[in-house]
């Protein structure tokens, strides 16, 4: 079994469900409100969109009230998860809001993605591929004067996690407190102008769908080819650390925006 099986076996798995990091439409709103005025229309540029619960909402809502929303380009690797969002985002009447790009987030082409062409970076859940530093270096030049990123980390709720969470969180994504993060933003030239913890309801509503999604596979035969039973073991394994040790760490949105000589360097 090759890197690119798992992968896509892990894909499949996913594939179809509402979300695929924990979050809500409430809580994509409190970031939207924490971000400050935006232009009539901003142009947002969602990255690692999966299918599109962040996007189809920024389009709807993002901007003055009575705009009429925002022009939102989502980004993802997957196309079926964009299939997904281009069906939403018709179904809803956005589809002339809705741009979808197959690419790269850690790469962005820069003759499509030209310097100060958003007014709004978000990246719900998936920042963490290529790494909070590496995303606020690359994502900086996307944004338009007095542009804002808005992202989602797993990061510790607890100063002295335990070894059982560690064990797990250490060899997939070392995490930081919050504390840790403000500092990083701050290091890498950012203001931080908002800060919100999501509540544990945000994750059930992306696990819950998420287990019913492994029980179904589990029994239907689809573990029989080893890559889909990878990613299936990998998966409990992830839904029974955040049962045993969910209380230790959890996501939290970051509502950013570079320093500039009018703020004096702070």
């Amino acid at each position: 079994m090759t890197d690119t099986t798992f992968i896509e076996a892990f894909f499949t798995l996913h594939r179809g469900l509402p979300r695929q990091a924990p979050g809500s439409d409430a809580s994509t709103r409190h970031l939207l409100s924490l971000c400050g005025p935006l232009p009539e229309r901003p142009r947002v540029l969602d990255l690692g969109c999966g299918p599109g619960p962040s996007a189809l909402l920024l389009a709807a809502e993002a901007g003055r009230p009575g705009s009429g929303g925002a022009e939102v380009t989502a980004v993802d690797l997957y196309e079926p998860f964009l299939e997904e969002l281009r069906t939403a985002a018709g179904a809803r009447g956005l589809a002339d809001r809705v741009r979808t790009v197959r690419a790269d987030m850690g790469a962005l082409p820069s003759e499509e993605f030209e310097d100060g062409s958003f007014d709004l970076v978000w990246a719900e859940g998936s920042a963490y591929v290529i790494g909070f530093a590496t995303a606020l270096a690359r994502w900086r030049r996307l944004l338009a004067p007095g542009g804002t990123i808005v992202l989602t980390e797993c990061e510790w709720t607890v100063e002295e996690p335990s070894a059982g969470a560690r064990a797990f969180w250490d060899r997939e994504c070392p995490l930081r407190t919050t504390a840790g993060t403000v500092a990083a933003a701050r290091a890498a030239g950012y203001r931080v102008l908002g800060v919100h913890r999501l509540p544990d309801s945000d994750w059930a509503g992306y696990y819950g769908p998420l287990a019913e999604r492994v029980r179904i596979r589990s029994l239907d035969g689809s573990a029989q080819n080893p890559a889909m039973a990878a990613a299936l073991a990998a998966t409990r394994e992830e839904l029974d650390v955040r049962a045993r040790h969910g209380h230790e760490y959890g996501y939290t949105g970051y509502v950013l925006r570079p320093v500039t000589a009018d703020d004096g360097g702070a």
